[in-house]
């Protein structure tokens, strides 16, 4: 491997049972300046370690990835190599790569020894792309409850809390997530399934200025859909085609007068471009279809039917997003901003964060009412 790119390594699984397979996992960062065409290492060797200091020798065979890696400046790549546990292997093993002096890779073994011989784990011969590389054994990596819950759990939508003074102090902030129920058996090659869903994005808005500091309104938003970032892909990794379809309620919690409440089933195709130096230009218009829904309320004339989204994110940089939304009574602008805060003099985590809001539909309760141009400025978690 490239001696000038950083490869980053790292186990698929912190938990596995003795006998099992494993992934060792790798992410070449190409920081070099230039375009980087480098060799893929199709075997990495090395040792396992115990804590009694008792060695086994350690095999990874590359099953993903081509046998080159073309990188644009500050692109990076995945790759996969497979390998087993040791047999007989129990409690806390230490893993060594020749060549990765400096990564430090630990595994918690624990459970009974795979039926299966080691030689059967892994493939015969190394293989260079997911369409030759046989199906993965299925493994029991005794991980908890928890750990299995934490691995399926990822952030969704932005993460922020925001300030802002116009028509008195306020605050609007966000928290969004998303669980996959189902776990693929090979990380490298997800079938249709593993690409399901559970959303939930809540959004308050909060007034400040009042006496008793009240929350103005929030949207409960959980969701269903299917999503694939990469359903398609240029063999130079500059274009790439991806999806996002599914339902989603929204709702303020409310009732009475007071009570808001709508359902939509939405198509989102995603088309980002890869530019020079580092950054990426991603495309996101959200095609949506009412369900459920009172017509009374005339959500899609203050809502509309297409949310226009565009992009734009540095790596460890800068992300510019915008959203325009045009209904035939009303519309609405949000602009936002972020940069990383680790690259900063306060070398903190988070992002620095900003956003301007104008138009229609800031709050469910409100969505008739227009909201003069407000500008805020915050801490986002996720940008």
């Amino acid at each position: 491997m490239a001696t000038h790119a950083e490869l980053v390594l790292r186990l698929g699984s912190t938990q596995a049972a003795p006998g099992t397979a494993i992934d060792l996992e790798g992410l070449l960062i190409n920081d070099t300046g230039s375009l980087l065409s480098a060799p893929i290492t199709h075997e990495l060797h090395g040792q396992w370690t115990d804590l009694q200091g008792r060695t086994t020798p350690a095999s990874f065979q590359l099953r993903t990835s081509a046998n080159t890696a073309n990188l644009p400046v500050n692109a990076f790549t995945r790759m996969v190599w497979a390998g087993s546990v040791p047999d007989h292997a129990q409690g806390l093993l230490r893993l060594t790569i020749q060549g990765a002096d400096n990564t430090l890779l630990a595994l918690q073994v624990s459970g009974a020894t795979h039926s299966l011989p080691i030689e059967n784990a892994l493939p015969a011969q190394p293989v260079d792309t997911v369409d030759q590389m046989p199906p993965a054994p299925q493994t029991d990596t005794g991980l908890s409850p928890f750990e299995t819950f934490r691995n399926a759990l990822s952030p969704y939508e932005p993460i922020y809390l925001a300030l802002g003074n116009r028509g008195g102090a306020n605050a609007r902030f966000q928290l969004s997530f998303k669980y996959r129920p189902f776990s693929p058996t090979d990380p490298a090659n997800p079938g249709f399934m593993d690409h399901w869903y559970i959303g939930y994005t809540q959004t308050s808005l909060w007034d400040l200025h009042s006496d008793s500091i009240p929350f103005v309104d929030t949207t409960y938003n959980p969701s269903l859909f299917w999503a694939r970032e990469a359903l398609w892909e240029t063999t130079d990794q500059r274009w790439a085609l991806g999806l996002n379809t599914g339902v989603e309620h929204k709702s303020n919690g409310k009732d009475g007068q007071e009570s808001r409440s709508l359902n939509n089933a939405y198509l989102q195709p995603e088309i980002s471009y890869r530019l020079d130096g580092g950054s990426r230009l991603s495309f996101m218009p959200r095609f949506k279809a009412y369900v459920g829904t009172d017509s009374d309320m005339d959500y899609p004339a203050y809502l509309g039917y297409v949310d226009w989204k565009l992009r734009w994110a540095q790596d460890n940089g800068m992300t510019l997003s915008g959203l325009y939304r045009q209904g035939s009574s009303g519309h609405a602008t949000q602009i936002e901003a972020t940069w990383p805060l680790q690259r900063t003099a306060l070398h903190m985590n988070g992002h620095l964060y900003a956003q301007y809001f104008q138009g229609y539909g800031e709050t469910l309760l409100g969505y008739r009412e227009k909201s003069s141009p407000q500008f805020r400025i915050g801490i986002a978690l996720v940008p």
